[in-house]
């Protein structure tokens, strides 16, 4: 392979990514009432604290640009920002235009998400995702964002995972809203559209120009029975309604969803069409579907076929996915963020080889003409992981939760190496396997 193959351009940004609630500490919204209500894996768990990015994140900034970063990304809280219904804290809004102010004087191109996942307290009460006024709650809470991001040339992203929300909240009840009903995904679905379309229009209004996009959770699917007609027809219909619904809905103004006996919608949105100026794509593992003769008809697997060792979590290691969906976003001719990609490896051990497997597809990406702009690495820090809590680990630097002290991992130099030369450089050892906690989850 040639040099030039295994180099990024001058212009590729390198950067970490972190979500508010899982870093910043002391936010009362609609997941700490989730947590109290006992629905996360242990029940006692709490965020609390997280790891108190809120006070410290003049120490975070200087952990990203020691490791070659040139991007930050995070999230605004909209519980904070918007604690009660139409009442817009003064001083939160001061504290976050700060924060972003001062990671554009460090360096750091500020990656800003709008949305991701959490909700104020009065939201799910009062304007629903699955009713009409939620869109103009949102649009007016995207005003207020507006004013944070001037002069700041800000990447800006209006919702994180949105078929993550709604298989999650609306489809399996499993994270809030908590709700399981297939016609309420479906309108909650088009509201989370009208509501990128009215933040795009409210972030136009207020800065002139905007780069805006969503960010996307996309797996690579395959079926559990490779010789089974249902399995594999599971799989294209998966890939499109997970993968690239919104995206399409985006991009055409044509928001088509379709799973047999879940969940369906043909509707267009007026506005959506060309209302994204990049891709966002969030990678992290494959799955396998079986179909199952019972509603929601369909299992999810995660299988270790290539004995890599499941990661942690127990998601397979599967770099050539990454590689596909890339290919796959190629379809919309415009510019592509990987917006999050990480492994939980609590031992830091595996994660400098997955770096590298993983860069060397964004790589492969470009050289078949992808677009590729830019990979933010999830996460900059060990975090609380949602409904996993404290026990997954994805930071390059691995944080004491007692302590709160930050420790570079090894994957700390093994990015700052490519992302300072700007070269694909091999690590310095092979990742041992990982303990196999289950083949399926």
């Amino acid at each position: 392979m040639s040099t030039d193959a295994l180099t990024f351009p001058a212009d590729f940004t390198f950067g970490v990514a972190t979500s508010s609630y899982q870093v910043e500490g002391g936010i009362e919204n609609d997941w700490a009432e989730w947590e109290r209500a006992g629905k996360l894996k242990e029940p006692d768990v709490r965020c609390g604290r997280a790891v108190d990015h809120w006070h410290r994140y003049e120490e975070d900034y200087g952990l990203a640009t020691d490791v070659g970063a040139t991007a930050f990304r995070i999230s605004l809280e909209w519980a904070r920002i918007e604690p009660e219904r139409g009442r817009y804290d003064a001083v939160a809004l001061e504290a976050y235009r700060e924060r972003l102010l001062k990671m554009k004087a460090r360096g750091l191109r500020p990656v800003v998400t709008l949305h991701h996942f959490t909700h104020p307290a009065w939201f799910h009460r009062e304007t629903p995702w699955h009713q009409p006024a939620s869109v103009d709650a949102f649009r007016q809470y995207a005003r207020r964002c507006a004013e944070l991001l001037e002069g700041l040339d800000a990447l800006v992203i209006s919702f994180n995972e949105p078929m993550v929300l709604l298989l999650g909240g609306y489809l399996q009840g499993a994270i809030p809203p908590g709700i399981a009903d297939g016609a309420l995904t479906m309108r909650a679905m088009e509201n989370l559209v009208r509501a990128h379309v009215a933040s795009r229009e409210e972030l136009l209004a207020r800065l002139g120009r905007v780069e805006l996009g969503i960010s996307q959770n996309t797996l690579a699917f395959a079926p559990d029975r490779w010789w089974h007609p249902l399995d594999r027809a599971l799989v294209r219909l998966g890939a499109q309604a997970y993968n690239h619904a919104f995206h399409e809905a985006l991009v055409t103004g044509k928001l088509r969803v379709n799973m047999p006996g879940v969940a369906s919608t043909r509707v267009d949105i007026p506005g959506a069409r060309d209302s994204v100026e990049f891709i966002g794509v969030n990678y992290y593992t494959r799955a396998h579907l079986r179909f199952v003769p019972r509603p929601p008809f369909i299992e999810f697997k995660y299988r270790d076929i290539l004995g890599r060792g499941l990661t942690d979590i127990g998601w397979e290691d599967w770099p050539e996915g990454f590689l596909q969906s890339l290919r796959e976003v190629k379809r919309y001719g415009l510019p592509v963020w990987i917006t999050e990609n990480g492994i939980d490896d609590r031992a830091g051990e595996r994660r400098p080889h997955y770096l590298h497997t993983h860069l060397a597809q964004v790589l492969a990406a470009r050289r078949l003409g992808v677009d590729v702009r830019g990979y933010l690495y999830w996460s900059l820090l060990d975090n609380f992981e949602w409904l996993e809590g404290w026990g997954p680990r994805f930071g390059l630097y691995h944080v004491d939760f007692d302590t709160l002290e930050r420790r570079p991992t090894p994957a700390c130099d093994y990015f700052r190496a490519v992302a300072t030369s700007r070269r694909l450089v091999a690590p310095a050892t092979q990742a041992p396997l990982a303990s196999q906690p289950s083949a399926a989850r």
